[in-house]
Formats: structure tokens, sequence, C-alpha cells
């Protein structure tokens, strides 16, 4: 998350009175930026990750675990030297940079300046990554952790929020969950007021419980009071059976991930990046999983992917097809956090119009007017889908701006539209190029692992673009395999569609197999089929070449110091056994220690007790005193 404005937020009766007048605008500011910059070439790639902690405080002597909301007292110093950074040499020098996040009790760190296209950048990572969690560490109070946990186990349950207090008029009229845990910032408090404005009720979160032997059927949750005393109008009529039901939008947004941002040479290969990067989307969040737990119960799922698009939907029942359209335009068959919804298309000529086989919603004025200011079919179909929303948070300042020098309202809705890959043109009048942020990994438990998925993306790229690899598959595929990711075990237990020959006429890969399939297809439908994680990581004899063989191929090509390639082998290992079942997954550990605890009674409850010796745990894997071999078993 970039720096935040300052102003004063409008109310969502006034702020949609200016809707058409964010987009309007909004719309020039692109055509403005893309106008500028669609010829630029060769900037370097730059890429950097991004890594969110949850704030935890510990209570060692009644054996209980907190969320700690004293993550701005913490920013004042670790912002320090940035702020101080006041020339490009100081700049320069910078070794992280510190954000706040939705949650007062997140932190997010970057580091202080972008990796660049040496081999030996990716052996930066780590130590990179090793040295944020020491800072944030410094800025902690002793009982205090910074935890790269996906989210806090007990959030919205009683005694979760070290200090807990209830304010007076709440954003997010939450059964369980206080404003309190909500960034202080103007932003934040308004964009959840308003999400839930606009839809017209709370946000409605519901995850299927996991039914272990104890469990009731149907289970009908009883810690959710059927009436909302202070609240009447947002009761609990959402809350779903079988389901662990949350109502706010800080049980999504309160969860934390593992991001990268690539910037691109050019345009079009940032579009390459784009299309080719959202299938494995979903695969490396399956790799990733680490989300089990939610509200205080065992999941039927291990990832929070859902939970956040369930958290920021603020669709109407017009809107989501629950009522006939009368006030609003469109339906919308997804929440504005989601898998991509259609691919742009670039000069490498593999895209086919019957990839994009969603039908896509978009605004056709918008459109029309994209398409008269040089915006080829694709890009513009791309924006006039993401303009059919409304902005959400609109600052008076704000309003207007010169369109030339801002983004502010093309950025109002570009950066709500929370994706599963995202293209980003350059800011205005700025040294940054295009880029693409590659978003859906969850967070690991150590620096090792975060280290290790974003080695393994980031060569990944870098195969895909030296190679001319091939991903494509319908997006309606890829829809379903975001849905499958969430399952507990889908990295053993399920298939995910992928394409079964992503060689293309001008690959040219030393020491792999010919491909077992033909470069071309009869038909769209021909091209891919369902393969477990493992074939698609590590490939199958006679079949798939496997990702992981690709990369070693591109490795192979480069002229790579013996210490370099062993520290990548061992982050590829980690990879390769993660999804030949060798080694679990973050969600897996998670689900078995707490069925093993002693106090557990497989009724898919997590007690204070069970979450404090969980995270306790946890804490010292990161810190390095645990190494269960189940996790990291000869990497």
């Amino acid at each position: 998350m970039g720096l935040l404005s300052l102003g004063t937020p409008l109310h969502w009766d006034e702020a949609k009175q200016h809707a058409d007048h964010v987009r309007r605008n909004g719309i020039s500011q692109f055509l403005s930026i893309y106008h500028k910059a669609k010829d630029r070439e060769n900037d370097s790639l730059l890429w950097g990750e991004e890594v969110e902690y949850v704030v935890v405080s510990f209570d060692d002597e009644y054996h209980r675990a907190r969320i700690s909301v004293r993550v701005f007292e913490m920013l004042e110093v670790l912002q320090k030297a940035e702020l101080e950074a006041d020339t490009p040499e100081k700049q320069a020098q910078l070794q992280c940079l510190w954000r706040p996040e939705y949650g007062r009790f997140m932190l997010e760190a970057t580091p202080g300046n972008p990796y660049g296209s040496k081999i030996t950048d990716l052996l930066k990572v780590e130590p990179n990554m090793r040295l944020r969690r020491r800072l944030a560490i410094e800025q902690c109070k002793p009982n205090e952790v910074p935890m790269t946990i996906t989210n806090f186990p007990l959030l919205g349950t009683p005694d979760s929020v070290d200090g807990h207090n209830t304010p007076d008029d709440p954003a997010s009229k939450s059964l369980f969950l206080p404003d309190q845990v909500i960034n202080p910032h103007a932003r934040f408090p308004t964009l959840t007021a308003n999400i839930r404005r606009r839809r017209g009720s709370k946000v409605a979160i519901n995850m299927p419980i996991f039914h272990d032997t104890h469990t009731p059927r149907p289970f009908v949750d009883p810690t959710i009071p059927r009436t909302n005393l202070r609240f009447p109008e947002y009761d609990a009529s959402d809350a779903q059976v079988d389901h662990i039901y949350m109502d706010a939008m800080g049980f999504g947004m309160g969860c934390c991930c593992l991001q990268i941002t690539f910037q691109a040479c050019n345009v079009d290969e940032a579009r390459r990046l784009y299309d080719h990067l959202a299938p494995v989307s979903s695969i490396m969040l399956a790799l990733t999983a680490a989300t089990p737990l939610f509200r205080g119960y065992l999941a039927n799922v291990d990832c929070r992917w859902k939970v956040i698009s369930q958290a920021v939907d603020d669709r109407t029942d017009e809107e989501r097809g629950l009522k006939p359209l009368q006030e609003n335009r469109f339906r919308i068959n997804k929440s504005r956090y989601d898998s991509i919804d259609s691919y742009l298309g670039s000069s490498d000529g593999l895209f086919k119009p019957q990839y994009n086989d969603l039908d896509l919603v978009y605004d056709p004025a918008i459109y029309q007017r994209l398409v008269e200011g040089g915006i080829d079919d694709l890009l513009a179909k791309h924006l006039a889908h993401l303009f059919i929303r409304d902005p959400l948070v609109i600052f008076k300042e704000l309003l207007n701006v010169d369109n030339e020098s801002s983004s502010d309202h093309f950025e109002n809705l570009q950066s709500t539209n929370w994706q599963s890959t995202r293209f980003k043109p350059p800011p205005p009048n700025s040294p940054i190029g295009w880029r693409v942020e590659f978003r859906t990994m969850e967070i690991q438990f150590t620096d090792f692992e975060n280290a290790a998925f974003t080695v393994f993306i980031v060569l990944l790229t870098r195969a895909l673009l030296s190679y001319d690899l091939n991903f494509y598959i319908p997006i309606t595929k890829m829809d379903t395999n975001i849905d499958v990711a969430h399952r507990p075990r889908a990295v053993l237990d399920e298939k995910f569609y992928f394409r079964k020959n992503i060689y293309t006429d001008k690959c040219d890969i030393a020491g792999l197999p010919e491909p077992a399939e033909p470069l071309t297809a009869e038909s769209v439908d021909d091209e891919y089929e369902l393969m477990t994680i493992d074939e698609i990581i590590n490939g199958q004899e006679g079949g798939f070449v496997g990702l992981i063989p690709v990369i070693n191929s591109y490795l192979d090509s480069l002229n790579i110091n013996v210490e370099t390639h062993c520290r990548i082998n061992q982050y590829l290992n980690l990879v390769s056994k993660r999804a030949n079942g060798e080694l679990m997954t973050n969600a897996t550990w998670i689900r078995q220690f707490v069925r093993n605890h002693p106090s557990y009674k497989q009724d898919s409850v997590i007690s204070p007790e069970i979450n404090y010796d969980l995270l306790t745990t946890i804490r010292r894997i990161t810190a390095g005193e645990l190494q269960p071999p189940e996790l990291f078993a000869s990497c």
C-alpha cells in the first residue's frame, strides 16, 4: 500500500453523486498516461516483494495471545529513515520501506529499493526479509511479535484485541469486530462504511465449517447473537448453517499476503506478464495455503482469498442478481476482489478470443471513449469493466485535479479492483514503467519460505519471457481453479486446469523433452486438461514438462556461480516438495496441530489455549528454534 492521501472523505450519500465525475476524469487520466508512456522501451527489469505482518501480543502468564493495535507507534520510528531521505542518494541507501495496512495490528514492509535483473539479486531477498523482521521486532514490546501469519485465528472473538474498547459510532457495525482494529486514517473507516452503505447491508462472509467428530450437524454457531442490540437493523440474518459467519471488512482485509510487482520493459511485455501469470495464480494460492482458521473455528477451506472477496463485496442485491435491475445498471458476477475477468493480449500472437469466455460486463460508453482515444479492443474492455464499479472513497479536496499530472481518479477505481493479477500503468511524469502485480500468494511462517516462493515466481517470469511460453487457458477454467485451490489439501487431493503444452514455435529449451502434445490443437478445449499440482510444478513422464524443469533449463543457460545455484536450488526444492506432498503446506500443518492438541475436543472450536500454543509454536519456527521436518525436511 502506498502513501495515503490526506483530506476530507465523503459519506456515501455525497460520494455517489460524484461517481461519474471520478470515472470520467479517471479515463482522461489513463488516456494521458497511456499516450505518454505507450512507446517507452527498454525499461530495466525491476521487481520487489511485499511482506505483511500481524503484530501479536503474548500473555505468557495466562497463556493468551491477542492482536496488538500499537502499530502506528511502531511506524513513527520505522518510517523515520524514509522521511529523512531527502535526496536521491539517501533514498538509494534505504534498506526497507514501511507502510500501514487496513488493520491497526498489521505492518507492511518492502525492500528500500527494487531488485534488479542480476541473478544474484535473488539472494538479497531473504536477508532483506530477515532485516525487516528484526527492525519490526526492535519496535515491539517484549511480549509482542510481528508474525507472518495470514490471519489471527481468534479475530472477532471476545478478548482477541489487546486493550479492546468499543467505539461509539462504528463504521462496520459488526457483531464481532470493534472498529478499534481499523487503520485510523480516514480512508479506511470510510471505505468500510461506504461498502456497507452502497451494498445496503453489512458484508456477509460465510466459510464452511470443518465437520470434525463432535462438530454439531447441522452446525449453528452458538456464539452469534441473533439480535444486534446496538444496531437492530444489522442482525445476523445472513449467517448460514454449517458455516463460520463474519460480518466486517476487517475479517478479509485483516489477512496478510505475499505479493510481487514486476516492472516490464514496455507495455506489451507487461500485458504478456499479466496474461500468462494469471493462470498460475490459483496454483500458487494452493501451494502457499495457510488459512484454515477463522473467528475461533476450524474451517473446511485452506485459503483466505474468498474471505477477502466477500469482505469487500459492495454489490447491491440487484447487482448480485437477487432483484430485478432498477436502481443499478449492471448485474456483476464477481466481487471487486476476485480472479481476473479478461485477458489483455499482446503482440506474441498467442491470445485467442475463445480464452476470454466469461460474459464480461463493461460500460459501453467508457469502452467507446477509450477506443476513440486510441485504445485497442482488449485493453479498452478491461478498463471499461473495472470502471463499472463506483469509487468508494472520494476526498473532497481531490475532486478537481489536473488530469495531465494526477492519476488520483484513475487509481481510485484501479486500486479498488483487487484481482489475482493487476496491470499497472506508470504514474504520471514518473521514471517508473509499466508493471504487473502478482497477488494471490499467502504469507508463510518463515522468511525462507517467503523468499522461496518469491524466487520461484521471479524465475518463472524470466523463463516465460525468455522462452516465449504460453500459459493461456479459458478464464472460466481459472475461476474453477480458484475455487478448487481453497479446498483442504488441494495440493495433494485436487486437480487443476492447466495448459498441456506451454511450448511455442519460438521455444528453444535445451535439455528438455519434446512436448507430448502438438503445438496447436483443433480447439481451445483440447489445449488444457486437469493436472495435479505435482504434475504442473514437477512435470510428468511422457506428459507435461513441469514448471521447475523449465526454470532449471533457464538457469542452466546462465553463468551462475556454485553458491548462488545452491541457494536457488534450496528454494526450488521447497516448492517442488510442497507440490509432491513431501512437505506440508502451512494450512495442513496448522490443521494437524489443532486436531492433535491435547485440549482440542474434535468440535472445530479453537480455544484461547490452542490459539496461544499454536502461535507460540509458529513463533519458535519463525525464530529458527524449531524446524518441523514436515515443513522443511532436506530443503
